[in-house]
């Protein structure tokens, strides 16, 4: 699951190690080295193995919580967690993202909805006159859950919602059609027309069942909502 939910933004070179291919076909200790080298997800996984007592960062149970939200993550005290993940992050953010501090506490969560629109810098971008890329980004870094409506080979047609901006505050869209990349052999595992799905940089990354996709909507819904939060009272700020 790891590997199948990373592979598409370090294709792209947004995230891990510049040569990443055997997270597409290598063996389970080729993924657990290569995990390590992602310095977005893996200081998630290592404060999450932390706080909870499970020793393996890797442990299934982690991984499809941070990604999706919801699980074992879920019950994390965000104060503590803040706290945890801060010592890993920090040092490596250095000087210039200076709203890595305790306040962060008030929007964080133990997923990577969080690192998408609180610790990423693309929500503090917005309002600036040239909302397009950020928003872009934002859509596309975060998972997103649709189902499939059309197959053909290497693709799918989703039903989903996108990410849009409606004044200074980010909302889901109405329900709308995304062509997507299906890898069959490797990562995904075979989908078809009527499957709920979860997307990451336009790549299908697997099946939802029922309670996945009730966890990463009501982990996204939080997370907007914080946000959202923020947003307004900054655009509060810049009218005074």
């Amino acid at each position: 699951m790891f590997a199948r939910y990373a592979y598409a933004p370090n294709r792209l070179g947004y995230c891990g190690p510049a040569d990443a291919r055997a997270l597409h076909n290598g063996s389970a200790a080729d993924i657990r080295a290569l995990a390590r080298q992602f310095s977005g997800a893996w200081p998630y996984l290592r404060a999450m193995s932390r706080l909870t007592g499970i020793a393996d960062p890797l442990d299934a149970r982690l991984v499809e919580s941070y990604w999706l939200g919801g699980g074992i993550g879920a019950d994390l005290d965000a104060g503590a967690f803040t706290t945890e993940l801060l010592a890993i992050i920090a040092p490596m953010a250095g000087h210039y993202w200076s709203y890595l501090n305790a306040d962060l506490a008030e929007e964080a969560a133990a997923n990577h909805g969080f690192h998408v629109f609180g610790v990423y810098p693309w929500t503090r971008l917005l309002g600036r006159g040239a909302d397009e890329h950020p928003l872009r980004i934002l859509d596309s870094c975060r998972i997103t859950w649709g189902t499939v409506v059309a197959r053909e080979d290497g693709a799918a047609s989703v039903r989903c919602r996108r990410l849009v901006l409606d004044g200074p505050l980010l909302r889901s869209s109405g329900p709308a059609l995304q062509r997507v990349e299906v890898d069959d052999d490797h990562l995904a595992t075979e989908v078809a027309v009527g499957d709920r799905v979860a997307v990451h940089w336009g790549r299908v990354c697997g099946r939802l069942d029922s309670d996945q996709t009730r966890a990463l909507a009501t982990s996204t819904a939080r997370q907007l909502r914080v946000t959202n939060r923020r947003l307004a009272d900054a655009a509060r700020t810049a009218l005074r």
